[in-house]
């Protein structure tokens, strides 16, 4: 289920929910995750974690969950990495001296509340001064219960 107000052109409103055909089996490798509803301040060290890609522009996809740590940064540093392309629904993380972002995650474990989802970011990912942008889950909590609710 897309969110209704989703702009391919602004990235703004960038989350989507998946219903399953069948409960999740709960496990070691499988469990659910809070949502976050409200966000740390900035400087707060976070994990970033997935199974995107671990290299670019040449594309390499890892066969484990890869995590690396990132730190939030402000909606006014953020602004001034990406003038303009900024929303309020929008948060940035990564390392200022670069190397670190989404999509150079090295394996390891990352446990903690949902607070962003890989959004977009440079082509070349881990640059300096160009974090990752991630979709502010708290500000969709209210939507993502009613969609589930209503799913």
């Amino acid at each position: 289920v897309a969110h209704p107000g989703y702009d391919p052109s602004t990235k703004d409103n960038d989350i989507m929910l998946l219903k399953l055909l069948a409960p999740a089996s709960i496990s070691s490798r499988v469990r659910p995750i809070a949502v976050a509803s409200c966000l740390p301040r900035p400087g707060t060290a976070c994990v970033t974690s997935g199974w995107g890609a671990t290299t670019s522009p040449e594309v390499t996809y890892p066969e484990v969950l890869q995590c690396v740590n990132v730190t939030l940064f402000s909606p006014a540093e953020c602004q001034s990495f990406y003038p303009g392309s900024i929303t309020a629904n929008m948060i940035c993380a990564g390392n200022i001296r670069g190397g670190q972002d989404s999509c150079q995650v090295p394996p390891g474990p990352g446990v903690g509340g949902l607070q962003g989802i890989v959004s977009w970011g440079m082509e070349r990912c881990g640059q300096p001064r160009r974090p990752g942008v991630y979709t502010k889950v708290c500000r969709y909590a209210r939507w993502i219960q009613d969609t589930m609710k209503d799913n």
